[in-house]
């Protein structure tokens, strides 16, 4: 605990339910978290997701907001706030040439495997500049039809393994419960978080990651991979008991050290 100086957080079922805004209390409690150590989320969405999803309902000093790192698309973009705004440091932008690949290749192997849904809500396949998103029902599907598409992940397995025998020049992981992301080879979650430790001059023992997809093959297990102390969770009230409990034991550690 001594040497904590990040908590890191995925933001589906994570933060909050699937594409939804977070809860009143995980807000304060990220903005308790936020006064003691910095803070990241990162997550397959877009920038405006995190936006729609956290930012605007976060109540923060300029500092809290210095304190929090944004990495949209799997760690493939990174925003931070500076002089009232938030900036991108970085962008891992995929080609023209590659979007047109993986769009073709991800809309034939759905088809292939009959999993592309007659009914959607939303885009199926959507082009985030640095990330392409596959996502069964569209990216406005209501959570319960998206917790019941997949239920033990077989679809997303079979969909992710086809698609990236065809682009083995491109990184293709299973997003969230019906999402399939193809990035950049070798830009992923571990990419964005060692990222944050050169940029912050950290080491992976300053560094805690909450998540629900650390299991082999998820999108929050490459940073497990790294060595990085990790916490699982399966929903956004399992992490609001961890980061209540969390932030009391900082504040003490805080207080002692005084």
């Amino acid at each position: 605990m001594n040497d904590l100086r990040v908590v890191a957080f995925d933001l589906d079922d994570t933060l909050a339910v699937s594409k939804s805004q977070i809860d009143r209390r995980m807000a304060e409690l990220l903005g308790h978290l936020l006064t003691e150590v910095d803070v990241l989320i990162i997550s397959g969405g877009r920038f405006e997701q995190f936006e729609s999803q956290v930012l605007a309902h976060l109540d923060l000093t300029e500092e809290q907001r210095g304190r929090l790192h944004l990495m949209p698309t799997c760690g493939t973009r990174y925003y931070r706030w500076q002089n009232g705004e938030w900036w991108q440091v970085y962008a891992e932008d995929l080609s023209a040439e590659d979007k047109a690949q993986v769009i073709e290749v991800l809309t034939e192997s759905a088809k292939a495997l009959d999993l592309w849904e007659t009914k959607t809500w939303g885009d199926v396949i959507e082009d985030r500049g640095s990330q392409i998103t596959f996502s069964a029902l569209g990216q406005s599907a209501p959570p319960a039809e998206k917790y019941g598409w997949d239920p033990d992940g077989d679809k997303k397995k079979r969909l992710r393994d086809a698609v990236a025998a065809k682009l083995p020049d491109l990184e293709v992981r299973g997003g969230g419960s019906t999402s399939i992301d193809v990035t950049r080879k070798g830009v992923d979650k571990a990419y964005g978080m060692r990222k944050l430790l050169e940029c912050l001059d950290l080491k992976i023992d300053n560094v805690l990651f909450v998540g629900d997809r650390l299991d082999h093959g998820g999108n929050d297990y490459p940073i497990k991979a790294m060595g990085i102390r990790t916490v699982a969770v399966t929903r956004w009230e399992e992490t609001a008991d961890y980061v209540e409990a969390l932030v009391d034991d900082l504040v003490k550690l805080r207080v002692d050290r005084a």
